[in-house]
Order: C-alpha cells, then structure tokens, then sequence
C-alpha cells in the first residue's frame, strides 16, 4: 500500500528515553519501586504492631472492590490498617487526607462478609518516614468514612 502524501517519508516515530516520562520501561521501572516500597514498609508497620502486641491476620488483601495493606486483631477488636509510607515525616497530613477511605470501607466490608467475627471494627492509619518513629494514628477514621 502506497504512503500517505500527507506523511513525509523519513518520518520515523522515534520511542521516547528509557527512564522519561511517558517510555514503558521507566513507567514499568517506577512501578516496580512503588511496589518494592510499599512491601517493604507494610512489613515494618507489621512489626511495629506486632512489637505492641497485635496479631497480623492478613497482609496485602486484594479484594473486588480495592485492597486492604494489612488486618490485624488486638484482643477483641479488628483493625484495618493503611499504611503510608513517604520521603519525610512533614508530609503526613496531606497522606491521611489523601487516604481514600471509601475503597477501604468497601473492602473490608467484602472481607468481614468473608469472615465474620463477632467484636469491633477499628481503622488506622500509619505514617512511615526515613529515620523517624512509625506515627500510628488508632481511629483513623470511622465505618462512615469521616475523619
């Protein structure tokens, strides 16, 4: 099939730099990080809370409806905790309003309709910054979604 007049006929489509703004592989690339980040701070809020005495029911819950980081249960109460993990502690206020509350709610109402436990339902929120404490925030949030 004959070029089309209005394309010159040197005109090659010339892929973007590895690493810029709009290549796969550096999409792919920060994708990976972002991941390997969040693994690895959901498993220092996981032992955090462990060390104050919870008991890690689940980890990385994926749901229809959106994911949960970590369920945890202290004595008899469920705890659903988003974790934020961000480059320097000043940041924390933006995180917790940026926390989308509604798809944690949905999802752990598919999970408490999966596992049914008879006690309280708690929402918490912790904060990890390089060489700073973790800020946990007990109550984040209630079952309405309202700070």
């Amino acid at each position: 099939m004959p070029r089309s007049p209005a394309k010159p006929k040197n005109s090659r489509r010339v892929p973007p730099k590895s690493g810029s703004r709009f290549s796969d592989k550096g999409t792919r690339q920060e994708r990976r990080f972002a991941e390997a980040a969040g693994r690895r701070g959901e498993f220092w809020a996981s032992l955090y809370l462990m060390l104050k005495g919870y008991r890690i029911l689940a980890r990385r819950v994926k749901t229809p409806v959106g994911e949960i980081d970590l369920i945890a249960r202290r004595l008899d109460t469920t705890i659903f905790v988003e974790v934020k993990a961000r480059a320097f502690s000043s940041g924390e206020e933006d995180a917790l309003y940026a926390v989308n509350r509604d798809r944690i709610l949905r999802a752990a109402q598919v999970w408490l309709a999966r596992h049914p436990s008879a006690g309280g339902i708690r929402f918490d929120v912790i904060f990890l910054a390089p060489f700073a404490r973790p800020r946990h925030i007990t109550g984040a949030f209630d079952a309405t979604g309202s700070l």
